[in-house]
């Protein structure tokens, strides 16, 4: 259960008399989701590598939150019809056992968020603690802030949603008011002749970093139903969106603004191995040690609220221990990968930025089936998504289902050889406006949803009778 201290439930479904959230809380929560200096470096870097001009960053921080937190808001929804996590929904879709494919690549991919995330909040106390006090860092010192962050954030996460959620209004505040303070600096020193002055970059260029900068935003989807599933089943569907998608929009649009005119003072902004630092030296002390210390607190909640559903997702893969005890599985790796970005290669952007054009697509292929079924499903039957059995509702085919095991897989392969990064190129990436624009997103999507759609699927109402019905319709 969810109460004032340790969250209990696991992936069951919540009660109908403990399903009393609002979708107010949904606002400050996705706002939390991404407080991340990170957002300044994706602005420096259309900026400054893909040489585009303040208009067209514009453009970017107004259509990747719209894109890629309008399918989180609407992924939400299905938390309220089942009143369970996203991967545990996910199982009426896939099958018991055809819903492990989907969920271990979405957890071995949140490996990667939370290490990114867990390295640049390291970085944030290291940076810290150098301005104020002198203290540079070293091998040891670096083990250790890492370990002070991990352990915050299991913390924070293992204790639930009430706790995440308090945390993530107290940061939304934090961050409005120091956000507000670095725009009045920004204002008054930069060079707007030289911000305006400069050309238009390709086209090309704008619609691949559109699917950069909606990846991180699209790689919440899976858990979006985690944070509705306390909402009644009356709750507005429109409300789930809208502050989803303000509350996300309302920090991606000036953190990726700023990160554009700040490069175009310090254009090493894009291309530095500690972005974190870097913010340390080109924002007075007064200004930068605080802005620092939200952006810690970001990371930690940032962090909290994906170790959150990565604990629900391992449950699903059937670790079969308590919600807190999975959580500590994502915090320990977490830990260890950390450690070897920090200490062994010479920066994260270059990894970040390869990280997110194959996190894109890997959660766009779940992303087409959940949501085109989600079209024909409005409700889930509470005992069929625990009962991993044959006797489960959901067992389907040998613990498959077919249509959408094919559809996931397809849209995942056709998604990948139109992608291009440092770590890897499909040969479908080249010679064509697909791959040339960055868009193995969205052919993964269309692919996986176009084939969910039309392949053949056994009756919904069939599933529904041999468990329990839902007890709550849409």
């Amino acid at each position: 259960m969810a109460s004032h201290g340790l969250e209990t439930r696991g992936i069951e479904p919540v009660p109908l008399a403990e399903r009393t959230a609002s979708t107010r809380a949904l606002f400050p929560t996705w706002v939390a989701a991404n407080i991340t200096v990170l957002l300044l470096t994706m602005g420096a870097t259309l900026a400054v590598t893909f040489g585009l001009n303040f208009w067209q960053t514009l453009v970017i921080g107004v259509v990747a939150p719209l894109v890629a937190f309008g399918l989180v808001g609407l992924i939400g929804i299905a938390g309220k019809r089942g009143g369970a996590p996203g991967m545990a929904l996910s199982r009426a879709v896939f099958g018991q056992r055809g819903n492990l494919l989907p969920g271990a690549l979405i957890w071995v991919a949140r490996w990667g968020w939370e290490t990114i995330n867990a390295v640049t909040g390291a970085y944030a106390l290291l940076t810290v603690l150098d301005v104020l006090f002198g203290i540079r860092r070293g091998t040891t010192l670096i083990v250790v802030t890492l370990l002070l962050f991990v352990t915050a954030t299991f913390a924070i996460s293992g204790l639930g949603i009430d706790a995440v959620q308090r945390c993530t209004r107290w940061a939304t505040w934090l961050f409005g008011v120091f956000s507000v303070l670095v725009l009045g600096r920004l204002l008054v020193d930069t060079d707007w002749g030289r911000v305006f002055g400069r050309g238009p970059g390709p086209v090309s260029a704008v619609v691949t970093g559109i699917g950069l900068v909606a990846a991180g935003g699209m790689s919440w989807a899976p858990a979006a139903p985690d944070f509705t599933r306390y909402l009644p089943g009356t709750a507005s569907s429109a409300a789930i969106v809208r502050n989803t998608v303000t509350g996300a929009g309302i920090v991606v649009l000036p953190m990726v603004l700023m990160g554009a005119v700040m490069a175009s003072e310090t254009p090493d902004l894009a291309v530095t191995a500690d972005p974190v630092s870097f913010l340390g030296e080109i924002l007075p002390l007064w200004l930068a040690v605080p802005y620092l210390l939200i952006a810690l607190v970001g990371m930690l909640l940032i962090n909290a609220m994906s170790m959150y559903s990565a604990g629900f997702t391992a449950q699903t893969l059937g670790f079969r221990v308590s919600r807190p005890w999975a959580v500590s599985v994502n915090a320990v790796i977490s830990l260890i990968l950390g450690a070897v970005l920090m200490l062994a290669t010479t920066g994260v952007i270059g990894s970040f930025v390869a990280f997110l054009s194959l996190l894109a697509v890997a959660f766009s292929a779940w992303i087409g089936v959940f949501g085109v079924d989600m079209l024909r499903r409005t409700e889930y039957a509470p005992v069929a998504l625990l009962d991993t059995t044959r006797t489960s509702a959901y067992w389907y085919r040998a613990g498959f289902a077919p249509a959408a095991v094919t559809a996931w897989a397809l849209g995942l392969g056709a998604g990948l050889l139109f992608t291009s990064s440092d770590w890897f190129t499909g040969p479908l990436a080249t010679g064509n406006p697909v791959g040339e624009y960055g868009m193995g997103w969205v052919a993964t999507i269309a692919v996986s949803g176009l084939l969910y759609a039309v392949l053949p699927k056994p009756p919904v109402r069939e599933a529904a009778r041999a468990g329990e019905p839902a007890r709550v319709t849409v």
